[in-house]
């Protein structure tokens, strides 16, 4: 495969002490823009519309926007995303002219997408091995006749999590015509757990925190999320949480810099200050991998001794029992586990010790109004809803949902991801008010539940999938089993792609492939009515404008609207009375008509989501109503302490793997092979290690190793070439980056009950290579 690394001779791994943001944030930024030959000052004036009532909504991290926004309301993940979209160069046809898709294939993620915008439609021709180019109308015509050729069933509808509410209800509804519910989206990947469990606990798929919370809390738990990476704004509010004497407990694997130091570039006190920047973490516990219900069951045990303790000394109550009584279900069930649960156990399984747990649930009792903020360290495990609702659990225990300043946020990854699933993209149909549609538009929508993500590539892998199309995204690099999956792609009949950039999911050619470029979110859509607003939800679950006023990158260019309408109106037209057209001339007549559909979360869809700050769902949870089978928020006792069955690792010879990201890219869009906040730079081909599992593996630092999942099923999953790395990791983990380790994960190895991939818990052995290893500068 083609690299754009450094030689390795140049590759430099040093440990990283200064906070994050800071000037090393903005350098960071600055050498993007140089590398992009974009203006510094070009660059400054783009991002001074990003996130702004009147201007656009990144397209990067899903995090709550503010009423009241800085004058630069963006991170440094965020920039780059936008830096990244307005990069210059395009993949124009002469640029497919002169490479082959075979050629294209040995490149790596980063080149791939460096080679700038899409700018016309493409069709491979496998007569000359390339893409070329083909006029829209043609394009939409050969695709609808290649979809009426093929059974409904048959065809993967995937969404990334970055278009507009306005396309992703279209996608849905065209899908649904078509007749089929195969919707998986990016959200199967990350939290579905999320999305399964908390309906079951507190009857809402979506978190109960909103921006203001931030202010009126006195206690504050992050449980495996990089935010310093995944959602960097949301530093703000937990710095300014912080500097009012905010305890802020930590729970990771890995100490990430973001909640360690952090200095607000946004800041010119704070920049010109010498100082080290905002400690965030009042109390980090670097707990092992899949630790999570350990140490959350800990927790809760300890806060019944503090109860227990209480009532025999006649002070108050440390349990919430009004608050009990009154909304929950499944308390005493849930007690009785609590208290046959075991200490040695406990310790055993998060490496924590048992003083360390009792001291936190003793600051948790004590505080009043209490935020669980969590990412896919909780979800990407074989029980990651088990993980999500014993979080639930702790918060319940001392009423901390449904209150000002408290509450569970999960914290969502790409920027409407959480939206599109409100709006219909769904594979579930009793999530889709499929009623409503049939009515609306007179057609009958298949009722059958569809395809997941995971089962979506089990389909491909047994051949029953024929076809896909993919609204972003860049699907074959984020789903597990990568290498198998790559190789069943390319029996496919149809693959159609909506995009802005090139990636290596567009060079898995099937029987007929296209590839349809798309206008960037910051890029002005102008249609008959004239320039158009669109809308997405963030992790707060609030609604907001979006405003694109860049010019696109090229005159061939179509919306996602536009793009999704078109594909409607020449596949399945005759099949439902939808005003496609009509919805293309004018975006605000699609929010009419989610607001029809969805009319308790939509209400005044038009007249509201312009304003500052959006304007928030009607979550019920927020307010004590629970939308759950009983009427009552659930205490939900899990199985066991064992978040991965399945996972036979030692901790010997057998190691739990966790994959990370760095901070130079987003999801599978790598920026730059630079991990400033972790200290490496040159290359993401890594494996952190613990320094006594070095030692006691016979390996050194520096050298060149192999993966290789211990599985027993008989398929050699590894990837060659990785540098051994010391850092602070628990014994018995090991760390490296998504996706390039993507090839490690079995496909069945996932959520029991949500099909999320179990990323952060695969068995792994560690095979020396022959290569020689090369010395890395210090």
């Amino acid at each position: 495969m083609k690299r754009s690394e450094l030689d390795p001779e140049d590759i430099v791994i040093k440990e990283y002490n200064s906070p994050t943001g800071g000037w090393g944030s903005l350098k960071s930024l600055i050498k993007k823009a140089e590398e992009n030959g974009q203006l510094a000052s070009d660059i400054w004036a783009m991002l001074g519309e990003q996130n702004k009532p009147d201007g656009f909504m990144c397209v990067s991290c899903s995090w709550a926007k503010p009423r009241e926004p800085s004058s630069f309301e963006f991170c440094e993940n965020g920039a780059k995303a936008t830096i990244w979209e307005h990069d210059p160069k395009r993949a124009d046809p002469d640029f497919f002219a002169r490479h082959t898709v075979t050629e294209l294939r040995d490149w790596n993620d980063h080149d791939l997408e460096k080679t700038g915008r899409l700018s016309a439609p493409m069709k491979y021709n496998p007569d000359c091995d390339k893409y070329e180019p083909i006029d829209w109308n043609v394009a939409f015509r050969e695709i609808a006749a290649e979809l009426n050729r093929l059974n409904p069933d048959d065809v993967i509808f995937y969404a990334s999590g970055r278009a507009s509410l306005e396309a992703s209800h279209m996608y849905q509804l065209f899908a649904r015509i078509y007749g089929s519910n195969n919707l998986p989206d990016s959200s199967n990947m990350c939290h579905e757990s999320t999305s399964v469990g908390l309906p079951k606990s507190i009857g809402s798929p979506v978190g109960t925190v909103q921006l203001e919370d931030f202010a009126k809390c006195d206690m504050i738990f992050f449980i495996g999320h990089n935010v310093g990476v995944n959602a960097p704004r949301m530093l703000h509010p937990l710095q300014e949480a912080r500097k009012r004497g905010v305890p802020l407990v930590a729970f990771n694997p890995l100490p990430e810099r973001g909640l360690v130091r952090f200095k607000n570039p946004q800041s010119p006190t704070e920049m010109l200050s010498p100082g080290p920047g905002t400690e965030m973490s009042s109390d980090f516990l670097q707990l092992k991998s899949g630790g999570d219900l350990s140490v959350l069951t800990g927790i809760c045990k300890h806060l019944l001794v503090l109860e227990d303790d209480a009532q025999k000394a006649g002070t108050p109550a440390v349990l919430d029992h009004d608050f009990i009584n009154q909304h929950t279900s499944g308390f005493d069930e849930f007690c009785a586990f609590l208290r046959a649960a075991n200490w040695d156990e406990i310790v055993k399984r998060s490496g924590i010790e048992r003083a360390e747990i009792e001291r936190i649930a003793a600051l948790y009792a004590s505080k009043e109004r209490v935020i669980a903020n969590y990412g896919m360290g909780l979800t990407q495990h074989r029980e990651g809803v088990e993980n999500v609702q014993m979080l639930c659990n702790m918060l319940l225990m001392r009423g901390n949902i449904g209150k000002e300043g408290a509450g569970i946020s999960p914290v969502r990854g790409h920027s409407n991801v959480q939206g599109q699933r409100t709006v219909g993209i769904s594979e579930k149909p009793e999530l889709v008010p499929l009623d409503k549609l049939a009515e609306f538009y007179r057609f009958e929508p298949p009722r059958h539940k569809g395809k997941d993500t995971v089962e979506a590539c089990e389909g491909m892998l047994n051949g029953t999938v024929k076809g896909f199309i993919g609204l972003g995204g860049n699907f074959s690099r984020a789903v597990p089993e990568t290498a198998l999956v790559e190789k069943a792609w390319r029996r496919m009949d149809l693959h159609v792609q909506i995009a802005t950039k090139l990636n290596r999911n567009h060079l898995l050619t099937t029987r007929a492939t296209y590839l349809l470029p798309c206008l960037g979110r910051s890029e002005r859509d102008t249609q008959v009515s004239g320039d158009q607003w669109v809308s997405m939800e963030d992790s707060t679950a609030n609604i907001h404008g979006s405003f694109g006023s860049r010019d696109p990158a090229s005159d061939k260019l179509l919306s996602e609207p536009a793009i999704v309408a078109r594909l409607a109106m020449a596949t399945c037209n005759d099949k439902a009375d939808v005003p496609w057209q009509a919805w293309v001339d004018d975006y605000a007549k699609v929010r009419d008509a989610i607001e029809r559909t969805y009319p308790d979360d939509f209400k005044d869809f038009n007249q509201r989501f312009t304003h500052p700050g959006g304007f928030h769902r009607n979550i019920v949870a927020c307010k004590r109503e629970w939308k759950t089978d009983n009427g009552k928020a659930n205490f939900i006792t899990p199985r066991n302490l064992d978040t991965d069955p399945d996972v036979h690792a030692n901790g010997l010879d057998v190691l739990t793997l966790l994959t990370i990201r760095s901070n130079d890219q987003f999801n599978t869009t790598i920026y730059g092979y630079d991990d400033r906040l972790r200290g490496i730079h040159g290359t993401r081909m890594v494996v952190l290690l613990n320094a006594q599992d070095i030692a006691r593996l016979g390996l050194e630092d520096g050298e060149m190793v192999d993966l290789v999942t211990a599985t027993t099923d008989g398929i050699d999953r590894r990837v060659e070439g990785l540098r051994v790395v010391p850092y602070s990791i628990p014994a018995g983990n090991c760390a490296g980056y998504y996706p390039e380790l993507n090839p490690l994960m079995p496909l069945f190895h996932h959520s029991r009950t949500a099909h999320v991939p179990a990323a952060k818990s695969i068995p792994v052995r560690i095979e020396k290579t022959l290569r020689p290893t090369t010395p890395v500068a210090q």
